[in-house]
Protein backbone atom coordinates (compact mmCIF):
# COMPACT_ATOMS: atom_id res chain seq x y z
CA UNK A 1 0.00 0.00 0.00
CA UNK A 2 1.17 3.18 -1.07
CA UNK A 3 1.35 6.09 1.73
CA UNK A 4 -1.45 8.81 0.23
CA UNK A 5 -0.04 12.55 0.64
CA UNK A 6 -1.65 14.99 1.79
CA UNK A 7 -2.23 18.81 0.84
CA UNK A 8 0.07 21.02 2.20
CA UNK A 9 -2.26 22.51 5.05
CA UNK A 10 -2.40 19.43 6.50
CA UNK A 11 1.32 18.44 6.51
CA UNK A 12 2.47 18.76 9.72
CA UNK A 13 5.76 17.73 11.00
CA UNK A 14 6.11 14.38 13.76
CA UNK A 15 8.23 15.43 16.26
CA UNK A 16 11.44 12.95 16.01
CA UNK A 17 11.09 12.05 19.82
CA UNK A 18 7.79 11.91 21.24
CA UNK A 19 8.64 10.69 24.80
CA UNK A 20 11.15 11.63 27.43
CA UNK A 21 14.64 8.88 27.59
CA UNK A 22 14.15 6.87 30.11
CA UNK A 23 17.53 8.31 31.75
CA UNK A 24 15.93 11.84 32.22
CA UNK A 25 12.98 10.19 34.13
CA UNK A 26 15.11 8.39 36.44
CA UNK A 27 17.48 11.87 36.94
CA UNK A 28 14.09 13.74 37.66
CA UNK A 29 12.91 10.84 40.05
CA UNK A 30 16.27 11.35 41.74
CA UNK A 31 16.15 14.81 41.92
CA UNK A 32 12.87 14.46 43.65
CA UNK A 33 13.33 11.97 46.13
CA UNK A 34 16.68 14.27 47.10
CA UNK A 35 14.95 17.30 47.34
CA UNK A 36 12.12 15.87 49.79
CA UNK A 37 14.64 13.92 51.15
CA UNK A 38 16.42 17.07 52.52
CA UNK A 39 13.59 18.39 53.52
CA UNK A 40 13.01 16.02 56.50
CA UNK A 41 16.60 15.64 58.10
CA UNK A 42 16.92 16.79 62.27
CA UNK A 43 19.45 18.81 63.97
CA UNK A 44 21.36 17.80 66.83
CA UNK A 45 22.51 20.26 68.77
CA UNK A 46 26.09 20.03 70.59
CA UNK A 47 26.43 21.49 74.32
CA UNK A 48 28.37 24.26 72.55
CA UNK A 49 26.08 25.53 70.62
CA UNK A 50 23.62 25.78 73.28
CA UNK A 51 25.61 27.82 75.83
CA UNK A 52 26.72 29.94 73.00
CA UNK A 53 22.99 30.87 72.46
CA UNK A 54 22.69 31.39 75.78
CA UNK A 55 25.20 33.72 75.89
CA UNK A 56 24.51 35.43 72.76
CA UNK A 57 21.36 37.67 73.52
CA UNK A 58 21.92 40.76 71.61
CA UNK A 59 23.44 42.45 68.18
CA UNK A 60 21.08 41.09 66.37
CA UNK A 61 18.32 43.06 63.59
CA UNK A 62 16.18 40.40 64.78
CA UNK A 63 16.62 40.73 68.12
CA UNK A 64 16.99 37.74 70.81
CA UNK A 65 18.28 34.74 69.09
CA UNK A 66 19.37 34.56 64.83
CA UNK A 67 18.71 36.95 62.33
CA UNK A 68 21.87 39.16 60.88
CA UNK A 69 24.50 40.11 63.71
CA UNK A 70 25.49 43.89 63.52
CA UNK A 71 27.72 44.24 66.30
CA UNK A 72 28.70 40.70 67.40
CA UNK A 73 29.05 39.15 70.94
CA UNK A 74 28.49 41.71 73.66
CA UNK A 75 30.16 41.79 76.11
CA UNK A 76 28.60 40.75 79.66
CA UNK A 77 28.88 44.47 81.07
CA UNK A 78 27.42 45.52 77.22
CA UNK A 79 24.35 43.86 78.28
CA UNK A 80 24.77 45.55 81.69
CA UNK A 81 24.83 48.80 80.15
CA UNK A 82 22.27 48.55 78.11
CA UNK A 83 23.17 48.82 74.76
CA UNK A 84 21.70 45.77 73.58
CA UNK A 85 21.54 45.38 69.14
CA UNK A 86 21.20 49.68 69.16
CA UNK A 87 24.01 51.76 68.69
CA UNK A 88 23.08 53.58 71.69
CA UNK A 89 22.01 52.95 75.34
CA UNK A 90 18.89 51.32 75.04
CA UNK A 91 17.37 52.31 78.50
CA UNK A 92 17.76 55.99 77.56
CA UNK A 93 16.40 55.01 74.03
CA UNK A 94 13.27 53.17 75.24
CA UNK A 95 13.13 55.81 77.92
CA UNK A 96 13.07 59.29 75.61
CA UNK A 97 10.19 57.08 73.58
CA UNK A 98 8.26 56.48 76.87
CA UNK A 99 8.22 60.42 77.87
CA UNK A 100 7.55 62.02 74.46
CA UNK A 101 4.42 58.91 73.85
CA UNK A 102 2.36 62.14 74.20
CA UNK A 103 3.72 63.99 70.78
CA UNK A 104 3.61 62.19 67.58
CA UNK A 105 6.87 60.99 66.41
CA UNK A 106 8.46 62.18 63.14
CA UNK A 107 11.97 60.19 62.90
CA UNK A 108 13.62 57.77 65.41
CA UNK A 109 16.86 56.40 64.98
CA UNK A 110 18.17 53.88 67.06
CA UNK A 111 21.82 53.63 65.62
CA UNK A 112 22.19 57.25 65.48
CA UNK A 113 20.18 58.02 68.24
CA UNK A 114 18.03 60.66 66.97
CA UNK A 115 13.98 60.95 68.06
CA UNK A 116 12.43 63.82 66.07
CA UNK A 117 9.06 64.60 67.12
CA UNK A 118 6.44 67.03 64.92
CA UNK A 119 4.68 69.18 66.35
CA UNK A 120 2.75 69.35 69.04
CA UNK A 121 -0.20 71.40 70.08
CA UNK A 122 -2.14 71.19 73.69
CA UNK A 123 -5.55 70.85 73.29
CA UNK A 124 -5.31 73.52 76.59
CA UNK A 125 -3.42 76.20 74.57
CA UNK A 126 -3.91 75.71 70.98
CA UNK A 127 -1.77 78.78 69.82
CA UNK A 128 1.05 77.11 71.14
CA UNK A 129 2.91 74.47 70.12
CA UNK A 130 6.33 72.74 70.96
CA UNK A 131 9.10 70.25 68.87
CA UNK A 132 11.15 68.13 70.72
CA UNK A 133 14.78 66.93 69.47
CA UNK A 134 16.26 64.33 71.81
CA UNK A 135 20.20 63.37 71.03
CA UNK A 136 21.28 59.94 73.04
CA UNK A 137 25.05 60.53 72.80
CA UNK A 138 26.58 57.29 74.14
CA UNK A 139 26.14 54.00 74.90
CA UNK A 140 26.36 53.88 78.66
CA UNK A 141 23.72 55.36 80.84
CA UNK A 142 24.86 58.64 81.87
CA UNK A 143 23.89 62.36 82.57
CA UNK A 144 25.66 63.67 79.59
CA UNK A 145 24.94 61.08 77.49
CA UNK A 146 21.72 62.80 76.51
CA UNK A 147 20.81 66.00 75.14
CA UNK A 148 17.31 67.46 74.65
CA UNK A 149 16.54 70.76 72.42
CA UNK A 150 13.04 71.89 72.83
CA UNK A 151 11.35 74.53 70.17
CA UNK A 152 8.13 76.62 70.82
CA UNK A 153 6.21 78.47 68.62
CA UNK A 154 2.89 80.91 69.05
CA UNK A 155 0.34 81.39 66.68
CA UNK A 156 -0.61 85.44 65.49
CA UNK A 157 -4.11 86.47 65.19
CA UNK A 158 -3.60 85.99 61.16
CA UNK A 159 -2.85 82.25 61.57
CA UNK A 160 1.01 82.07 61.36
CA UNK A 161 3.25 80.93 63.85
CA UNK A 162 6.28 82.82 65.21
CA UNK A 163 9.56 81.05 66.87
CA UNK A 164 9.09 82.24 70.46
CA UNK A 165 11.95 81.33 73.63
CA UNK A 166 11.25 78.00 76.08
CA UNK A 167 12.13 77.98 79.38
CA UNK A 168 15.66 78.04 80.58
CA UNK A 169 15.02 74.86 82.61
CA UNK A 170 12.42 73.24 79.88
CA UNK A 171 14.70 70.94 78.11
CA UNK A 172 16.77 70.59 81.56
CA UNK A 173 13.59 69.48 83.60
CA UNK A 174 12.86 67.24 80.34
CA UNK A 175 16.22 65.58 80.12
CA UNK A 176 15.81 64.76 83.92
CA UNK A 177 13.06 63.02 83.26
CA UNK A 178 14.09 61.06 80.46
CA UNK A 179 16.69 59.62 82.73
CA UNK A 180 14.79 59.17 85.91
CA UNK A 181 12.95 56.97 83.53
CA UNK A 182 15.72 55.09 81.84
CA UNK A 183 17.36 54.40 85.83
CA UNK A 184 13.78 52.76 86.81
CA UNK A 185 14.15 50.58 83.22
CA UNK A 186 17.30 49.33 84.39
CA UNK A 187 16.61 48.65 88.19
CA UNK A 188 13.80 46.84 86.79
CA UNK A 189 16.27 44.64 84.24
CA UNK A 190 18.98 44.14 86.94
CA UNK A 191 16.01 42.74 89.25
CA UNK A 192 14.46 40.41 86.52
CA UNK A 193 18.16 38.60 85.78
Amino acid sequence: MRPVALPYYEQREVPVMTRLPSTVHACLLLTLVLALGACSGTKTTTQEEVESKQNYKYGSILGGEGGISLFGEPKRDDAQQGGGGLGVNSFLWRASLDTLAFMPIASADPFGGVILTDWYAPSDTPNERFKVNVYILDRQLRADALKVSVFRQQRDNGGTWHDTTVGATTATTMEDTILTRARQLRIAQTRNN
